[in-house]
């Protein structure tokens, strides 16, 4: 369990080294300059350079900017989403910004880049060595993390030329003398930068790190050297850092931005590399058949389990991942996420609203949009039958929460606070987030029990999404390409796993394989179901150049009858498919171009 916490550590212990001995007059060397941490008993003060790049890795996942998109609104009336998606995104008001945050990143990896070389991580030569290569591999596996996360943020078209940039590229580290009026690159000259990096990383890196029994299990790129040598450098304690794993997900994530209609424009990356760069994380993960098991509620106690349930993240220890997690962050045990998203009744906030929009896009249990005239649905009954998925994420009227299954009444003539628009914590669109909340916390102010969380960075179940994307615009629902599945199959097992299509053959999807355009269809919402809440939709919706402007909708019951409602209006524009730079920055440097309309 210590070494779960490996982050936490090294900050505690970056802090806390000099010791404690006199509180009111620190010791010198709590200000200690690179030049003075050279020696093999100081080398942590050096890697907590590094360190200061991965406590700015941005938390994509379970951000909840789902409440700047159609698949949910918020109540908290301050959020800067809500505000961003209402008509007050500007280039000097934008909640989306990763340009202070990720340039900061890449200045600390760029010193350390600078600096490994001269440090003496551990006594040992050989050690030494090891420490400098893995430490090397995770600091260019960082830079083509915060790459991507400014590319998907800031790359847009040029307000002046009219081409397809990112951002300016940064090997160096920058000094008070440096030229920061740098232009920005072309966002294909950023990607080959970014693969350029993760080449460096998975060259030094191991797959995953764990300790060894056999020198036979060392890769052959460390030499020959025992297996408590390779423990050292490579061994449990280091879960939780960047692996070559990790970079080849990182590929494939960012392969898909960039193959996306938004993004493709004078850009070498193709359909068919997004989709190869993905099969090569699955294949490791033993192909379709490696789909994690189990359906779709996150943190149960029985039943159908998502990618982690109670008994999972209850035994976690040593930096160990559940089979549905690649990357992951440590855990805290609080109820933070259950007080801001529980209903009223069990004392929280319920700041996050699923809408109608969303609800409509869950099929029903035999595979068919609601919409299709084989489906079976009936607009009186409208949870009824449908993909069990839907019940498992979204809290409906009528549906039970909390540790006690309290019975949720949502409805417009409901009396509880947990009723349509009842108050500021009430739900705006007739329905509540369930989907990552522990229904085991309890928040009453009187007997307030907390559990364990953790956020994803990534999961497995995102990179099999991204082949099916990928494959089906290079090869067709059916192709292979050079793999041994399609995107067809990969989207049958998802659903299959979902408990979707289970009694028909999933004669919808059957139909779909047919056509390119359908199944894209199917995999963009299979992609916005399985993903929801953990902040794609956003960026998807973007890429895709897709409509970003569509109504936030719910659902109003009084006295039994169901009423779609408009809830909230989306006013972005046309050219809010592309984020913007920083107003003060562009305002300083004349040599960054801003993106087209901002």
């Amino acid at each position: 369990m210590k070494h779960n916490k490996i982050f936490i550590s090294f900050a505690f212990i970056l802090v806390i080294a000099s010791g404690c001995k006199k509180l009111l007059q620190p010791e010198i060397e709590n200000y200690r300059n690179l030049e003075e941490s050279y020696l093999p008993s100081d080398a942590r003060y050096p890697y907590g350079i590094l360190l200061n790049a991965y406590n700015r890795i941005p938390t994509n996942s379970w951000s909840f900017n789902d409440v700047a998109t159609d698949d949910a609104v918020t109540n908290d009336k301050a959020s800067s989403f809500l505000k961003m998606a209402t008509g007050q995104w500007t280039a000097n008001n934008n909640p989306m910004n990763q340009w202070d945050n990720c340039f900061s990143a890449i200045q600390y990896l760029n010193i350390t880049l600078l600096e490994i070389k001269k440090i003496t991580w551990a006594g040992d030569d050989v050690v030494n060595k090891l420490f400098a290569m893995r430490i090397t591999g995770e600091t260019y596996g960082l830079r083509a993390l915060f790459m991507y996360h400014l590319l998907q943020t800031h790359g847009g078209v040029s307000a002046k030329s009219g081409e397809l940039l990112g951002v300016p590229i940064l090997l160096e580290p920058q000094s008070t003398t440096s030229n920061f009026n740098l232009p920005r690159a072309k966002f294909e000259d950023c990607m080959k930068q970014l693969y350029k990096d993760l080449d460096s990383a998975v060259a030094l890196l191991p797959l995953d790190y764990g300790n060894v029994a056999s020198a036979s299990l060392i890769p052959s790129k460390y030499g020959s050297i025992a297996p408590e040598t390779y423990n050292r450098a490579f061994g449990v304690t280091f879960r939780g850092l960047f692996t070559a794993r990790i970079a080849d997900a990182i590929r494939a994530k960012a392969a898909l931005l960039a193959a996306s209609p938004a993004f493709s424009a004078g850009n070498s990356t193709t359909w068919a590399d997004a989709a190869n760069y993905a099969a090569a994380v699955i294949n490791s993960k033993g192909g379709v058949s490696g789909l994690t098991a189990g359906g779709t509620t996150l943190f149960t106690n029985s039943g159908i389990t998502w990618f982690y349930n109670k008994a999972e993240i209850d035994a976690l220890a040593d930096g160990s991942n559940p089979a549905e997690i690649l990357w992951r962050t440590n855990y805290s045990s609080n109820g933070d996420l259950e007080a801001a998203n529980y209903p009223p009744t069990l004392y929280g906030n319920g700041r996050i609203n699923p809408t109608q929009n969303l609800v409509d896009a869950f099929p029903m249990a035999n595979g068919y949009p609601i919409t299709n005239s084989s489906s079976g649905y009936d607009a009186t009954k409208p949870y009824t039958g449908r993909d069990p998925r839907l019940l498992a994420f979204i809290l409906i009227n009528g549906g039970t929460a909390g540790p006690g299954n309290t019975a949720i009444n949502t409805a417009a003539d409901g009396t509880t606070n947990d009723a349509l628009n009842k108050v500021e914590t009430s739900t705006r669109t007739g329905y509540y987030m369930r989907k990552l909340l522990r229904q085991d916390v309890n928040r009453n102010p009187t007997s307030i029990n907390n559990q364990k969380h953790y956020k994803p960075h990534i999961r497995y179940t995102e990179i099999y999404l991204d082949y099916a994307e990928a494959a089906n615009e290079a090869w067709g629902p059916t192709g292979t390409g050079s793999n041994t599945y399609s995107a067809y199959d990969v989207i049958k097992a998802i659903r299959a796993r979902a408990g979707v299509g289970t009694t028909n053959g999933d004669a919808y999807l059957e139909a779909a394989k047919a056509d390119k355009a359908s199944m894209r269809e199917l995999i963009r919402n299979e992609r916005r179901l399985e993903l929801c809440f953990e902040g794609y939709r956003f960026w998807d919706l973007r890429r895709w150049n897709a409509d970003i402007t569509e109504v936030a909708k719910g659902m109003s019951i009084a006295a039994g009858t169901y009423s779609v409602i408009q809830v909230e209006n989306r006013t972005y524009q046309s050219h809010m498919n592309y984020g913007p730079l920083p107003y003060n920055e562009v305002l300083k440097f004349n040599a960054l171009d801003q993106n087209k309309g901002w």
